[in-house]
Parts: structure tokens; C-alpha cells; sequence
């Protein structure tokens, strides 16, 4: 199998949606010979953040000389992205080779009549088989959706549970309440291991203490509130945490603080599991620590900020960061969403700050609002709003009306931001370069 037959496979596969539950990998991973038990793993849940989060613990733990794998979801850059060792994204070969051994696996679940996994169980089972062949010391896992049901809950050995910030999303789905969200979430704690949240709301952090105190787990809550901020803007931020002294994290936004917070305290927690790491090393992997579309600056003269910003308390603090960065600064923004998403929260919150929004359709068509639906939600708050018929377009459209002391914003769903990137970095390229002939 190739690797253009390996994505082809998997693309067939994604027809089916997801189903919550662990029979179908549970069976999957049983074929396989069960990678996953021969893994140790740092479990990560949460709403927003939880990427940050896993990103700053992966690279510290490389830092501190740990082969340390991570899986996450959903990527940015590339498919590749969502499975790596030490920040280097697994081989095309590899990844192919891998999927041609779970498409057998999955042949003969079939022939045994047996539940068939979904494209996200069977990307799981490949990260496990991947990262066991790797000789992983620990990894750092995304959990997908919620927690108790999610595919990465079939993992046993977790070392430390961590929660990023946990909020309302996917309604209906995990939960219609926070509470019954957080109760989901909470599923990925098991016996023997560590539990660290980050800053939660107090229904939360009950819910989190309590799950941990049902099951015998010590539990270890980050305060944010405790750090000295020494220097911040868009470009990143200086900070002091505790016993981690100028931690410098180029990765900027107001809830950065919450995340970094959350990744020292599960340092911490490690280093009491017989796990170190040195606060030079931590200073370290947080300096090195990348991850796209989390309030990234990829431009200036105009700013150019992609933020993932898909539900009401993400844009809540996006719009905290946009109007302490840039205050009195024009504002045009591009904006696009899933349809399932709070749509007409997130303009509220976000659009009344742009001079003019650019609506646009997502790539995954089936599920993305239509750029018209959302310029209809977006105008009660930024009449100055255009659906564009692409991603180029409005990209083009942004570009040329933006003068060098403005701020082009573009947030919502993830997986549209790398083809807005391009587009933006291209068009402003040939600008630049016209104004200088």
C-alpha cells in the first residue's frame, strides 16, 4: 500500500462517521496484538487548549531527553501532523505500512462479522502500532471527542490525566450541560494515575476532584492567577510560575497563560512519578514549543492572526487578546465554521470589533456553514460583511484592504487556516513586490 492509497483508504472509511463507544477498537487494537498496553501515556481532555497543552508537555518531555510521541487532533499543516516522536511527523512509508496492516486487521473483524471501526479508531490504532515500533517512554494523547467514549479511552496506562479548559461544545453530543460535558471528560481518569487540571469553572473543577477522589487519584489544579507576567504582545509572552522562572512561550493569546500553567504543573507532577525535568528544560521546550492556528502571527505590516477560535469561550478570549494587543487598531477579519458550532455566538462576541468580515465555506462542504448563512448571522453585528465564493478569494480581498498598521484576523474552524495562510502569504508577497517595481 502506497501512501496515496493509505489516505484513499482511510478517506472511504471517514464516509461512515464516527460512532462513540470502545467495541470497535477494542476489537481493532485486539488484532493488532494490543500496542497501546506496552505504552504509557500522559491522557489530555479539555475544550480549548488541550492542543496547546499537549504541545508544551511533548516538547518539554523531548527536551528533558524522553522519546515522546503525541496524537492529536485535528491538524493544520498536514495529515501527517497528527501522529509524531519528538516533534518529527511519522514517514509517509511508514504511515502507509501501518494502515495496510490495520486494513487487514479490519478484514478480518469484517469476516468475523464483528464491529468495524471508524477513520478516527483506525488513525488511533496506527499511532499506537507506531509509537510501540518508536520505543515511546511516554505519550502525550489528545483525547477526541469528550472522554469516556472517545476511541484514546481504551488506553490503560495513563500516568497523569490532564484537562485543558473544558466549556460547552459539541451540545447533545457528550453532554447538554457543562456539567454532564465535564462528567465525559472526566471518564479518561483511571485508577493509579495523576490527575491536572487547568483553571476550570468551579462546577467543573467539583465534577474533576471528584471523579479523581472516587477512584483514589491525587489531584493537582493550576493557578494561573499566580504568574508574574514580565513582558506580553501578540508575538508572545515572558512569565514567572512558581518555581519556573522567565518561562518565555512564543505562543501568544491570554489563555497561553492557562495552558503553560497547566503543562508546568503536569512537569511537576511527573517529576514526583520519577520522571525529571530540570526548570532549564522546561524553560527550554516551552521556548521551542509550536502550534499553528492558536493565535499565530504569521505576518506584519498588516499583523496577520490565525486563530481556531470555533465556540463562545474561545472567541470570548480571542476577543480578550485582540483588544489588548491591538486596541484602536482596524480590524477585517475572515471567518469560517462548522455548521454545528455556535455561529451566531461567536459573531456576537467577535464581529462587532471588524471593520468588514469576509464569510467563507469550509472545505469540508458537507459540514460547513454556506459563506451566505454565516454573512446573514455575522451582519446584525458588522453590516460591512461579504460572503466570498473561496478561501483565495476572501484571502485576496483581506489583503488588498488592509493598510500596513491594520490587523487581518482569521478564526473559526481549524481546517481551513493553512489554506488562508497560503493564500494570505502569497497575495501579500505579490504586493510587495509590485509596490517595489
Amino acid at each position: 500500500m502506497t501512501y496515496k492509497e493509505a489516505r484513499v483508504y482511510l478517506d472511504e472509511m471517514s464516509k461512515y462517521g464516527s460512532v462513540l463507544g470502545l467495541d470497535a477498537i477494542r476489537g481493532l487494537l485486539r488484532e493488532l496484538g494490543n500496542p497501546q498496553d506496552d505504552l504509557k501515556f500522559i491522557h489530555i481532555a479539555g475544550t480549548n487548549g488541550k492542543g496547546s497543552v499537549l504541545a508544551y508537555t511533548s516538547t518539554i518531555l523531548s527536551e528533558a531527553g524522553y522519546r515522546t510521541g503525541r496524537y492529536v487532533s485535528p491538524t493544520v499543516v498536514s495529515y501527517l501532523e497528527r501522529i509524531q516522536v519528538d516533534g518529527d511527523w511519522i514517514p509517509e512509508e511508514r504511515f502507509a505500512q501501518l494502515t495496510e496492516a490495520v486494513s487487514e486487521a479490519v478484514a478480518r473483524l469484517e469476516e468475523k462479522k464483528e464491529p468495524l471501526p471508524t477513520v478516527f479508531e483506525a488513525e488511533t490504532a496506527i499511532a499506537f502500532l507506531y509509537f510501540k515500533e518508536m520505543h515511546c517512554d511516554l505519550v502525550v494523547l489528545e483525547a477526541g471527542l469528550g472522554g469516556a467514549l472517545d476511541a484514546t479511552n481504551i488506553v490503560k496506562n495513563t500516568v497523569c490525566a490532564v484537562f485543558a479548559s473544558i466549556s460547552r461544545d459539541h451540545i447533545g453530543v457528550i453532554g447538554d450541560t457543562l456539567e454532564e460535558i465535564a462528567e465525559n471528560k472526566a471518564g479518561i481518569i483511571k485508577p493509579g494515575c495523576c490527575v491536572v487540571s487547568a483553571a476550570q469553572r468551579p462546577e467543573v473543577t467539583r465534577i474533576l476532584r471528584g471523579r479523581a477522589e472516587r477512584v483514589d487519584c491525587p489531584f493537582r489544579q493550576a493557578h494561573p492567577e499566580e504568574a508574574v507576567i514580565r513582558e506580553e504582545d501578540y508575538r508572545g509572552i515572558l512569565l514567572d510560575y512558581k518555581e519556573f522562572k522567565e518561562i518565555r512561550t512564543p505562543m501568544a493569546g491570554k489563555n497561553q497563560i492557562d495552558n503553560v500553567a497547566a503543562a508546568l504543573e503536569t512537569v511537576a507532577v511527573l517529576e514526583s512519578l520519577g520522571y525529571p525535568v530540570s526548570p532549564e528544560e522546561a524553560r527550554r521546550g516551552i521556548a521551542r514549543t509550536r502550534w499553528p492556528g492558536r493565535f499565530s502571527c504569521i505576518g506584519e505590516k498588516p499583523v496577520i492572526i490565525l486563530d481556531g477560535a470555533h465556540n463562545e469561550d474561545a472567541a470570548l478570549r480571542l476577543r480578550e487578546s485582540v483588544e489588548s494587543y491591538f486596541p484602536g487598531r482596524r480590524l477585517i477579519c475572515i471567518m469560517g465554521v462548522f455548521r454545528d458550532k455556535e455561529y451566531d455566538r461567536i459573531a456576537e462576541i467577535m464581529c462587532p470589533l471588524a471593520a468588514l468580515v469576509h464569510t467563507v465555506t469550509l472545505p469540508n462542504r458537507q459540514r460547513s456553514l454556506p459563506a451566505e448563512e454565516l454573512a446573514e448571522a455575522v451582519k446584525p453585528w458588522c453590516p460591512n460583511v461579504r460572503a466570498e465564493e473561496s478561501i483565495r478569494r476572501a484571502a485576496k480581498a483581506a489583503a488588498a484592504e488592509a493598510g500596513e498598521d491594520d490587523i487581518i484576523l482569521v478564526f473559526g474552524s481549524l481546517s481551513y487556516l493553512e489554506e488562508a495562510r497560503q493564500a494570505l502569504l502569497q497575495t501579500i508577497m505579490r504586493r510587495k513586490e509590485h509596490d517595489r517595481s
